[in-house]
Protein backbone atom coordinates (compact mmCIF):
# COMPACT_ATOMS: atom_id res chain seq x y z
CA UNK A 1 0.00 0.00 0.00
CA UNK A 2 1.17 3.48 -0.12
CA UNK A 3 0.52 5.22 3.00
CA UNK A 4 0.64 9.10 3.59
CA UNK A 5 1.31 10.44 7.11
CA UNK A 6 0.77 14.13 7.76
CA UNK A 7 2.73 14.99 11.07
CA UNK A 8 2.93 18.40 12.48
CA UNK A 9 5.63 16.34 14.80
CA UNK A 10 8.84 15.78 12.60
CA UNK A 11 12.73 15.54 12.71
CA UNK A 12 14.52 17.26 13.52
CA UNK A 13 12.69 16.88 16.79
CA UNK A 14 12.74 14.89 19.01
CA UNK A 15 10.13 13.45 21.04
CA UNK A 16 7.83 10.61 21.61
CA UNK A 17 5.54 11.74 18.57
CA UNK A 18 8.50 11.68 16.05
CA UNK A 19 9.66 8.40 17.50
CA UNK A 20 6.45 6.74 17.11
CA UNK A 21 6.01 7.74 13.55
CA UNK A 22 9.53 7.06 12.94
CA UNK A 23 9.26 3.33 13.96
CA UNK A 24 6.12 2.94 12.35
CA UNK A 25 7.29 4.17 8.62
CA UNK A 26 10.45 1.89 9.16
CA UNK A 27 7.91 -0.80 9.85
CA UNK A 28 5.81 -0.24 7.42
CA UNK A 29 8.73 0.10 4.72
CA UNK A 30 9.92 -3.42 5.67
CA UNK A 31 6.95 -4.76 5.12
CA UNK A 32 6.72 -3.63 1.50
CA UNK A 33 4.41 -0.75 1.92
CA UNK A 34 5.56 2.79 0.25
CA UNK A 35 5.10 5.63 2.98
CA UNK A 36 5.98 9.50 2.15
CA UNK A 37 5.70 11.81 5.29
CA UNK A 38 4.62 15.46 5.30
CA UNK A 39 5.77 16.96 8.11
CA UNK A 40 7.01 21.07 8.75
CA UNK A 41 10.18 20.57 7.13
CA UNK A 42 8.82 20.31 3.90
CA UNK A 43 7.71 23.66 3.82
CA UNK A 44 8.27 27.05 5.38
CA UNK A 45 7.71 27.32 9.12
CA UNK A 46 7.99 29.41 12.03
CA UNK A 47 8.65 28.62 15.92
CA UNK A 48 5.75 27.65 17.83
CA UNK A 49 5.46 30.48 20.86
CA UNK A 50 6.53 29.51 24.03
CA UNK A 51 7.70 26.49 22.69
CA UNK A 52 10.17 27.15 19.43
CA UNK A 53 11.87 23.80 19.48
CA UNK A 54 8.14 23.06 17.52
CA UNK A 55 7.95 24.25 14.06
CA UNK A 56 4.60 25.60 12.91
CA UNK A 57 4.23 24.84 8.79
CA UNK A 58 2.88 27.95 7.04
CA UNK A 59 0.80 26.29 4.69
CA UNK A 60 -2.69 25.45 3.85
CA UNK A 61 -5.30 23.23 2.15
CA UNK A 62 -4.34 23.87 -1.50
CA UNK A 63 -0.50 22.90 -1.12
CA UNK A 64 -0.67 20.05 1.27
CA UNK A 65 -3.54 18.52 -0.83
CA UNK A 66 -1.81 19.00 -3.76
CA UNK A 67 1.17 16.94 -1.98
CA UNK A 68 -1.33 14.37 -1.12
CA UNK A 69 -2.34 13.89 -4.32
CA UNK A 70 0.99 13.44 -6.10
CA UNK A 71 1.58 10.95 -3.81
CA UNK A 72 -1.81 8.96 -4.85
CA UNK A 73 -2.06 7.46 -1.28
CA UNK A 74 -4.31 3.96 -0.62
CA UNK A 75 -4.41 5.64 2.91
CA UNK A 76 -4.20 8.59 4.91
CA UNK A 77 -3.29 8.99 8.33
CA UNK A 78 -3.26 12.79 10.26
CA UNK A 79 -0.95 12.21 12.90
CA UNK A 80 -1.45 15.67 15.02
CA UNK A 81 -3.98 18.70 15.32
CA UNK A 82 -1.36 21.49 14.01
CA UNK A 83 -1.87 23.57 11.35
CA UNK A 84 -0.69 20.93 8.89
CA UNK A 85 -3.07 18.35 10.54
CA UNK A 86 -5.66 21.40 9.98
CA UNK A 87 -4.76 21.76 6.40
CA UNK A 88 -5.15 17.73 5.38
CA UNK A 89 -7.94 17.42 7.03
CA UNK A 90 -9.94 20.42 4.65
CA UNK A 91 -8.24 18.82 1.83
CA UNK A 92 -9.38 15.17 2.25
CA UNK A 93 -12.68 16.54 3.89
CA UNK A 94 -13.42 18.64 0.24
CA UNK A 95 -12.08 15.25 -1.53
CA UNK A 96 -14.33 12.87 0.14
CA UNK A 97 -11.06 11.02 1.22
CA UNK A 98 -11.28 8.96 4.56
CA UNK A 99 -8.23 9.52 6.69
CA UNK A 100 -7.89 8.49 10.34
CA UNK A 101 -6.35 10.41 13.39
CA UNK A 102 -4.23 9.58 16.71
CA UNK A 103 -4.35 11.00 19.82
CA UNK A 104 -0.91 10.98 21.01
CA UNK A 105 -1.04 13.15 24.19
CA UNK A 106 -3.51 14.95 26.59
CA UNK A 107 -3.27 18.11 24.03
CA UNK A 108 -6.04 20.21 25.88
CA UNK A 109 -4.12 19.86 29.17
CA UNK A 110 -0.99 20.78 27.67
CA UNK A 111 -2.70 24.16 25.88
CA UNK A 112 -3.79 24.94 29.39
CA UNK A 113 -0.45 24.94 31.37
CA UNK A 114 0.95 26.68 28.94
CA UNK A 115 -1.91 29.21 28.75
CA UNK A 116 -3.62 29.33 31.89
CA UNK A 117 -7.21 28.67 30.50
CA UNK A 118 -8.56 25.76 31.88
CA UNK A 119 -8.49 22.53 29.33
CA UNK A 120 -12.36 22.19 29.39
CA UNK A 121 -12.10 25.33 26.90
CA UNK A 122 -10.01 23.33 24.40
CA UNK A 123 -11.54 20.12 24.21
CA UNK A 124 -14.90 20.91 22.12
CA UNK A 125 -12.03 22.18 19.52
CA UNK A 126 -10.32 18.69 19.63
CA UNK A 127 -13.22 16.65 19.26
CA UNK A 128 -14.22 18.71 16.48
CA UNK A 129 -10.87 17.62 15.12
CA UNK A 130 -11.28 14.00 15.47
CA UNK A 131 -14.94 14.23 14.23
CA UNK A 132 -14.40 13.12 10.65
CA UNK A 133 -11.76 10.36 11.60
CA UNK A 134 -12.90 6.99 10.19
CA UNK A 135 -10.76 5.72 13.30
CA UNK A 136 -8.46 7.78 16.16
CA UNK A 137 -5.44 5.76 17.28
CA UNK A 138 -4.37 5.71 20.96
CA UNK A 139 -1.92 3.91 22.86
CA UNK A 140 -3.40 2.80 25.93
CA UNK A 141 -6.96 1.30 27.07
CA UNK A 142 -7.36 4.17 29.70
CA UNK A 143 -6.57 6.84 27.11
CA UNK A 144 -9.47 5.19 24.37
CA UNK A 145 -11.56 5.06 27.09
CA UNK A 146 -11.38 8.80 28.33
CA UNK A 147 -11.42 9.70 24.61
CA UNK A 148 -15.14 7.96 24.50
CA UNK A 149 -16.48 9.70 27.54
CA UNK A 150 -15.23 12.97 25.98
CA UNK A 151 -17.68 12.17 22.87
CA UNK A 152 -14.50 11.45 20.81
CA UNK A 153 -14.32 7.97 18.65
CA UNK A 154 -14.19 5.59 17.35
CA UNK A 155 -10.97 4.57 18.98
CA UNK A 156 -8.54 2.04 17.17
CA UNK A 157 -5.82 0.71 19.83
CA UNK A 158 -2.15 1.75 18.46
CA UNK A 159 -0.53 0.20 20.92
CA UNK A 160 3.62 0.54 21.93
CA UNK A 161 6.36 -2.02 21.42
CA UNK A 162 10.31 -2.14 22.92
CA UNK A 163 13.15 -2.00 20.04
CA UNK A 164 14.57 -5.65 21.59
CA UNK A 165 17.78 -5.26 19.55
CA UNK A 166 18.55 -1.79 21.38
CA UNK A 167 17.12 -2.33 24.73
CA UNK A 168 17.53 -6.00 26.26
CA UNK A 169 18.13 -7.17 30.33
CA UNK A 170 21.69 -8.12 29.16
CA UNK A 171 22.83 -5.19 27.50
CA UNK A 172 25.18 -3.08 28.56
CA UNK A 173 25.02 -0.89 31.89
CA UNK A 174 24.76 2.89 30.44
CA UNK A 175 24.52 5.27 33.44
CA UNK A 176 26.51 3.88 36.91
CA UNK A 177 24.31 4.82 39.60
CA UNK A 178 26.50 2.91 42.39
CA UNK A 179 27.62 6.13 44.18
CA UNK A 180 23.77 7.62 44.87
CA UNK A 181 22.19 6.28 47.99
CA UNK A 182 19.28 4.02 46.97
CA UNK A 183 17.19 3.45 45.77
CA UNK A 184 17.20 5.18 42.45
CA UNK A 185 14.70 6.36 40.91
CA UNK A 186 14.58 8.25 37.47
CA UNK A 187 12.24 9.88 34.85
CA UNK A 188 12.95 9.30 30.94
CA UNK A 189 11.13 11.76 28.42
CA UNK A 190 10.55 15.69 27.48
CA UNK A 191 11.47 18.20 30.05
CA UNK A 192 8.78 20.09 29.25
CA UNK A 193 5.77 22.06 31.95
CA UNK A 194 3.25 18.88 30.28
CA UNK A 195 5.34 16.20 31.39
CA UNK A 196 4.82 17.40 35.16
CA UNK A 197 8.20 16.09 36.35
CA UNK A 198 7.61 18.54 39.47
CA UNK A 199 5.54 16.24 41.32
CA UNK A 200 8.28 13.00 40.71
CA UNK A 201 11.12 16.22 41.87
CA UNK A 202 9.34 17.18 44.99
CA UNK A 203 8.68 14.09 46.38
CA UNK A 204 10.07 13.63 49.92
CA UNK A 205 11.15 10.08 49.78
CA UNK A 206 14.38 8.48 50.59
CA UNK A 207 17.03 7.74 47.47
CA UNK A 208 18.10 9.51 44.68
CA UNK A 209 15.63 11.11 41.80
CA UNK A 210 17.30 11.53 38.30
CA UNK A 211 15.71 12.55 35.32
CA UNK A 212 16.86 11.48 31.64
CA UNK A 213 16.36 14.05 28.89
CA UNK A 214 16.54 17.49 27.49
CA UNK A 215 13.52 20.18 27.09
CA UNK A 216 13.06 23.99 27.45
CA UNK A 217 12.11 23.20 31.60
CA UNK A 218 15.34 21.89 32.28
CA UNK A 219 17.25 24.91 32.69
CA UNK A 220 14.50 25.89 35.48
CA UNK A 221 14.36 22.73 37.35
CA UNK A 222 18.06 22.45 37.21
CA UNK A 223 17.92 25.72 39.24
CA UNK A 224 14.77 24.70 41.45
CA UNK A 225 15.96 21.33 41.97
CA UNK A 226 20.01 21.31 42.10
CA UNK A 227 20.18 17.90 43.32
Amino acid sequence: MRICIVSDAWLPQVNGVVRTLMATASELTRRGHEVEVLGPDRFRSLPCPTYPEIRLALTGREWVGCMIEEFAPDALHISTEGPLGYAARAWAKKAGFPFTTAFHTHFPDYVAKRTRLPADVFWPIIRRFHSASSAVFAATPSLGADLVERGIGPIHRWSRGVDQARFSPDGPDLLDFSEYPGPVMINVGRVAIEKNLEAFLSLDMPGTKGVVGDGPDRKELERRYPD
